[in-house]
């Protein structure tokens, strides 16, 4: 599906879910209020204010839960029990979990998410968490790693990666508050059970009347909280069911192994363990954001289809008679991915072609094509970023791993070819660190001076999740130091620039994800005097010293968006700084307005035929920023 469609359908299903969450708390009142009524009778005024305090128990609750996770995808990974997977892990399993996530995320133009393993859980499943892709977090269960096979993994985390992209993520947040808030009488309920049969309640108070009281209170919230339960389940599986549909699709198109996700589905159908989770408790509040169900539901508050029929889509003709027969053998034999890994040749690795010469290439390249991939990668993008990261040497991936090391090479990315430049920018980086990040960016920077210029933002994304492990005062540091770095010389290059922005967005934003991510509402036609801004700067870092081509290029984007307006080409004096004006303007466009101009900055970049590097990386941090991921195939100019 176009992203950009489904972004503005999931607006519309945040308005659906608002509307379903006012109806579920209209039924609990009612049934609060016919509870009462013994007690209460006709009394009007009490009856309001027993529905008025209903309703806000139920709407704090949920603002309460929301608040709660505010801390993104991670604080929800590690509630669930999750393990952080170790950058530099030397663990088999583990390092082939982290090899294909960080080639997925590049393929699909995002930061590598946070990943976890749950330990604890030997049933085969997934989830993904977070308000966005740059604070989201990918976890997958023991059994998974155990029991599937490379190309299985691929796609149980293709499917997750498609909730990252698609933007189900933040919703799946805001229906884990809503839910909180409409089962919280049950909670209360069993609270006030468990007080009332307390040892010693009845001696301490003299007599039993004030029990009494709290257990039939509490009987009586535990009823009413059944209704919550009630409307809780059916609204999981109004919002969820179809999502995890599109999310099978988009995995296969990811992929294009339909082989791979039908034989993990297969899996969970066919082994004793199947999808469930050990923790009951947790399985419900995030039932809707697992890969399979966590624990069964009937039929009508399933979170997801039927598994044999999920199979059936991707491979058609598969029975319960082909599902008998691997049962049987799984039985005899339980499976092991490592091992299938190695008789189906899937852990041996591919020598990647070299990338083709920094200065411009001739993709053929379609505005409306380009929009159709954002956020919806295809095989393409995946092995063109296999192909981005066996290009990576060895000791930068390493140090994009690490924490620490990940802070020296993102400034060694920054460092000048003078000498004299970069011995001021060693003193600046000294200045704000001290020391200690001198001797590795010293050992980077030769690496990274060599490396194909296509190749420097897709490093600097793999390093950004291990950038926010630092703590915020650090991070806060590495910015001031990236500024003072790059206006030593008076002129801002276009590759320091998006550097600078994508570590804004991707890393400092997500430190705080919840007030970073929302919904916008502006159309094209108000945002004139910005969009043509941005559209100046891109036909000028296509033909530099070009004024004739770059206006060339300006008019053929212009008319993807207002085709017959006089507007006219009028590159910013102060060149590439003056589109810090324009990002939360355009960040407020609504979706589909988005698409148009992501469609008119690829018409400029593509009307004389050829994408060169620093258009390439333009269009990634415009993407970056709008919160459009771009694919693989157009992050390098290649």
């Amino acid at each position: 599906m176009n992203f950009f469609r489904y972004q503005h359908q999931a607006r519309r299903a945040t308005t659906r879910l608002v509307l379903l969450f006012v109806l579920a708390v209209l039924a609990i009142v009612l049934a609060v209020n016919l509870a009462a009524y013994p007690v209460l009778g006709a009394d009007l005024q009490a009856q309001a204010l027993l529905s008025l305090a209903t309703a806000l128990v139920i709407g704090i609750a949920s603002w309460w839960r929301v608040r709660a996770l505010r801390g993104g995808g991670a604080l929800i990974a590690a509630q669930m029990g999750g393990r952080l997977v170790p950058a530099d892990t030397s663990d088999p399993l583990l390092r082939r979990y982290r090899n294909v996530a960080e080639e997925m995320a590049i393929a699909a133009g995002i930061p590598v998410p946070l990943l976890f393993v749950l330990d604890d859980e030997q049933g085969i499943n997934a989830f993904a968490a977070g308000y966005s892709p740059s604070d989201a977090a990918v976890a997958v269960t023991r059994g998974a790693l155990l029991r599937l096979n490379r190309d299985e993994l691929q796609g149980v985390i293709a499917h997750e990666f498609s909730h990252v992209l698609n933007g189900d993520m933040r919703l799946n947040i805001h229906l884990m508050g809503v839910l909180f808030g409409i089962l919280m009488l049950g909670v209360i309920g069993r609270k006030l059970l468990g007080a009332a049969s307390s040892s010693g309640l009845s001696r301490r108070r003299g007599g039993i009347g004030p029990v009494a009281a709290i257990l039939c209170a509490g009987l009586a919230a535990i009823i009413i909280g059944a209704v919550g339960v009630f409307f809780a389940r059916l609204i999981k599986a109004a919002v969820s069911r179809q999502r995890e549909v599109l999310a099978d699709a988009s995995a296969v198109q990811f992929t294009r192994n339909n082989a791979g996700l039908a034989g993990a589905l297969k899996k969970i159908a066919g082994l004793p363990e199947g999808s469930r989770l050990v923790d009951r408790a947790g399985a419900e509040e995030v039932s809707h954001m697992l890969f399979g169900e966590g624990f069964a539901y009937r039929r009508w508050f399933a979170t997801h289809p039927p598994m044999l029929e999920r199979i059936a889509r991707l491979e058609p003709g598969f029975s319960a008679l082909h599902l008998k027969l691997l049962q049987q053998r799984w039985q005899r034999s339980a499976p092991d991915g490592l091992e299938e890994d190695r008789v189906l040749g899937l852990a041996a690795g591919n020598a990647s072609p070299p990338l083709a010469a920094a200065g411009a290439v001739a993709p053929s390249l379609a505005p409306r094509m380009v929009s159709t991939q954002v956020a919806n990668p295809g095989q393409d993008d995946y092995r063109q970023a296999q192909r981005l990261h066996g290009q990576l040497p060895a000791d930068l991936l390493a140090a994009a791993r690490n924490r620490q090391q990940a802070l020296a090479l993102v400034l060694a990315l920054l460092l000048d070819g003078s000498e004299q430049l970069r011995q001021q920018q060693r003193a600046i980086v000294e200045r704000v660190f001290g020391p200690v990040l001198l001797q590795p960016m010293g050992e980077l920077w030769p690496l990274c001076a060599q490396l194909h210029a296509g190749l420097r933002l897709p490093l600097a994304a793999l390093a950004f999740p291990a950038l926010r492990g630092n703590p915020r005062p650090q991070l806060q540091q590495l910015v001031q130091a990236i500024d003072a770095m790059v206006q030593l010389d008076g002129e801002l290059t276009l590759f320091e620039y998006c550097l600078a922005r994508l570590l804004r967005t991707q890393v400092i934003e997500a430190l705080d994800p919840a007030a970073h991510v929302h919904f916008g509402r502006r159309r094209v036609g108000a945002v004139q005097k910005e969009f043509s801004l941005l559209l100046s700067v891109m036909a000028e870092a296509g033909h530099p010293g070009q004024p004739a081509l770059a206006r060339q290029a300006y008019a053929a984007g212009l008319q993807r968006v207002v085709a017959g307006q006089a507007m006219v080409y009028q590159p910013p004096a102060n060149g590439v700084r003056a589109l810090e004006t324009v990002w939360p303007v355009l960040d407020g466009l609504e979706p589909l307005a988005k698409q148009l101009v992501v469609e008119s900055l690829v018409a400029a970049m593509a009307h004389d035929g050829h994408i060169r590097v620093a258009e390439a990386e333009l269009l990634r941090t415009v993407c970056g920023v709008l919160h459009c991921p771009l694919p693989a195939c157009l992050q390098t100019g290649n």
